[in-house]
C-alpha cells in the first residue's frame, strides 16, 4: 500500500497571501506616515525609510522609459508569472519542495507589486540603504520576497541533488 503524501498546496498559497498582505500593510503604513519624496533616518548613514514611486520594474529597472507601452508591458507579465506560478504550484503541491516554498515567495511579492501598479501606475518602495557614498535602489517587502524566492530556486537548481539515471532501466 502507497503511503499518500500530505498537500501542501494550501500552505503555499498561504504563504503568497501572507507576503501580499504584509507588503500592503507596509506601504499603506508608510503612505500615512512619510509623504511622498521623503524619508526618515532610522539608523543615519545606513539605513532609513522613504516614501517613493517606482513606475518601472524591480531597482528601478525601465523607470525612466518613455514608452506608454512599458507599464502595459510590466503588468502583463506579471500576470502571466502569476498564473505559470498558480498552476505550477497547483499541479505539484503534494509534499514539500524548497522550489515551490520559493515559488509561493515569488507569487506574493508578484501580486503586491501588481496590486499597486493597477491601482497607483507604480509600486511604492520604502526601504533605503546607503553604504558609504552608494545608494541602494529603495525597495520594499514584495521585492525582498521575490529576491529571496528568486534565490532559493538558484540554490535548489545547484544544491539539489538530483536521482541519477539508471542505465540498466532502458534495457
Amino acid at each position: 500500500m502507497v503511503a499518500e503524501r500530505r498537500s501542501y498546496r494550501g500552505y503555499y498559497y498561504l504563504i503568497a497571501a501572507l507576503i501580499f498582505a504584509l507588503d500592503q500593510a507596509t506601504k499603506l503604513a508608510i503612505v500615512r506616515n512619510i509623504p511622498l519624496n521623503r524619508s526618515v533616518a532610522v539608523i543615519p548613514g545606513f539605513f532609513g525609510l522613504s516614501h517613493v514611486l517606482n513606475p518601472g520594474a524591480a531597482f528601478s529597472l525601465f523607470a525612466d522609459s518613455s514608452s506608454r507601452y512599458a507599464p502595459r508591458l510590466l503588468i502583463t507579465f506579471a500576470c502571466v508569472v502569476l498564473v505559470a506560478i498558480f498552476v505550477v504550484l497547483w499541479r505539484s503541491g503534494k509534499g514539500f519542495a524548497l522550489s515551490n516554498l520559493a515559488l509561493a515567495l515569488i507569487m506574493g511579492g508578484a501580486m503586491g507589486n501588481l496590486l499597486d501598479r493597477l491601482r497607483i501606475g507604480s509600486v511604492i518602495d520604502f526601504l533605503m540603504f546607503k553604504f558609504g557614498s552608494y545608494y541602494y535602489p529603495d525597495f520594499n517587502v514584495a521585492d525582498s520576497a521575490i529576491v529571496v524566492g528568486s534565490l532559493l530556486l538558484i540554490a535548489e537548481l545547484f544544491f539539489h541533488k538530483q536521482p541519477s539515471i539508471d542505465n540498466q532501466s532502458f534495457s
